[in-house]
């Protein structure tokens, strides 16, 4: 049975290091204000298998931003259902912390994904050293 639980950030850096950096040193996903931010863990029978961050932004005339990063999930636990749930469980917060938009910077291979959920590219693409990124966001 799958639960997602808030973490702190430090249960997030392996997840993070071994799925979407593991070349670089574990300081690299670390984020500046991991501390202020909210963290949540998608667990299978008690395992860590799927970790996001969620960030609240300063609110702007046009309401309260909110991204996410640092989105990861196990490859042996991917296009299983865990990432859609461990998402639409963030939107939700999200929304119940009064952001009106959300938005991450997603790598091009991961785009589809983001669709689904009404998410579309708000930027062009960018690169994190080899890897291509553009902005997505959806209104809430």
């Amino acid at each position: 049975m799958l639960t997602v639980t808030p973490i702190t950030p430090e249960q997030t850096y392996p997840l993070r290091h071994s799925v979407l950096w593991p070349d670089k040193p574990l300081d690299y996903v670390k984020v500046d204000n991991d501390a202020s931010g909210y963290h949540y863990g998608a667990f299978l029978d008690n395992e860590l298998v799927a970790v996001i961050s969620l960030f609240l932004e300063n609110e702007t005339s046009d309401g309260h931003p909110a991204r996410f990063r640092k989105f990861a999930a196990r490859p042996d636990r991917q296009r299983q259902g865990i990432g859609t749930q461990l998402l639409n469980h963030v939107i939700a917060e999200a929304r119940r912390m009064g952001a009106t938009e959300l938005w991450c910077d997603a790598r091009l291979d991961a785009a589809d994904f983001y669709r689904r959920f009404g998410m579309a590219p708000v930027s062009d693409v960018f690169y994190k050293g080899p890897i291509a990124y553009a902005t997505f966001s959806m209104s809430l």
